[in-house]
């Protein structure tokens, strides 16, 4: 099967490399997948679009596993090096809950990792300590202790809490979590998105609908996502970011069973998902509108987020073909 998938994929005089803007989204983005990115990102592609196998999925992933259970090796482009960091581990996570292999001895052995990696409260550093020796994109301050963030842990915890996967470390976790989502008053988009991956899979659902409620106000009261985006340019951006750095309904609400569809009109949806489907680029790829400040982070987050946005138009039943 996998091999059937892999050759359905290949490039033929069916996919020219000037395949003009008329061919459907789902075949210039294909193309664009196999001109620019890895195998990992290769193969997700035809197990999500082209019916390919998980098995070899799983086979690019492993190339990014440690022996301590984590995951490094350049996973998250933005962090470089072949050691264990928490946001390669959470991409792993992503990786392996989309085939629904998201358990056993694997996972077990990735939470053992995600303890000794975590602050005393359990939670989750979203930057590499200081003396790591290994380059990153700057994010914000270097520091020998990094602490522990929403960030970084509500999209961890959230996906452990998808698949049903109990360790003595989730418990923790998920306190800390909660304190620092109920406690949010002027977040970043990112922190949102980190706040929504938690409280859509946690299984004290009344506690998560209260507070995903208040953060939605929270969204619209301070303007953290654009819901006109033919008025995009006069719409503020937070504070640190880059002019590119708005965020819109669909990035919060990447699915329509998610909480934070409640946030948005249905209007204010369509025209979301209207304005992701027109951003795709004429190499047939999705733009990043996070900065990357090297250029091999830029050429391999970008195939991950044309995925990304394929996923998320099919997910509310845009056609993609």
């Amino acid at each position: 099967m996998a091999e059937s998938g892999a050759s359905a994929l290949t490039p033929t005089s069916r996919t020219p490399a000037h395949a003009p803007a008329s061919r459907s989204s789902l075949a210039r983005a294909e193309q664009f997948v196999w001109l620019t990115a890895r195998v990992l990102e290769q193969r997700l592609f035809a197990y999500h679009f082209r019916g390919g196998d998980a098995g070899p999925v799983e086979t690019a992933l492993d190339a990014y596993r440690n022996e301590d259970g984590g995951y490094g090796h350049g996973l998250e482009p933005d962090l470089r090096g072949p050691v264990s960091r928490p946001p390669h581990t959470a991409r792993a996570l992503r990786v392996l809950d989309a085939l629904g292999r998201c358990g056993g001895q694997r996972v077990e052995r990735m939470c053992r990792y995600l303890t000794s990696a975590s602050t005393p409260d359990g939670a989750l550093p979203a930057a590499p300590p200081e003396g790591d020796g290994y380059p990153a994109a700057p994010s914000g301050p270097v520091v020998d202790r990094p602490p522990g963030e929403l960030l970084a842990t509500g999209p961890v915890v959230g996906l452990l809490h998808r698949n049903e996967v109990w360790h003595a470390w989730l418990f923790r976790a998920t306190d800390f979590c909660w304190r620092a989502a109920e406690s949010l008053q002027a977040p970043s988009p990112y922190e949102v998105e980190a706040a929504v991956a938690f409280l859509d899979t946690v299984p004290d659902r009344p506690r998560a609908e209260a507070a995903a409620g208040r953060l939605g106000r929270l969204v619209r009261d301070q303007r953290l996502a654009v819901l006109d985006p033919d008025g995009l340019g006069a719409h503020p951006v937070s504070p640190g970011r880059t002019p590119r750095e708005h965020h819109f309904p669909h990035d919060y609400a990447r699915h329509p069973h998610s909480l934070a569809r409640a946030w948005f009109t249905d209007a204010e949806m369509t025209r979301s998902l209207d304005f992701l489907a027109a951003e795709q680029e004429d190499d047939g790829g999705w733009p990043l509108r996070r900065p990357r400040r090297a250029p091999a982070p830029a050429l391999e987050a970008r195939p991950a987020e044309t995925l990304e946005a394929l996923r998320t138009l099919r997910a509310y039943g845009r056609a993609l073909n």
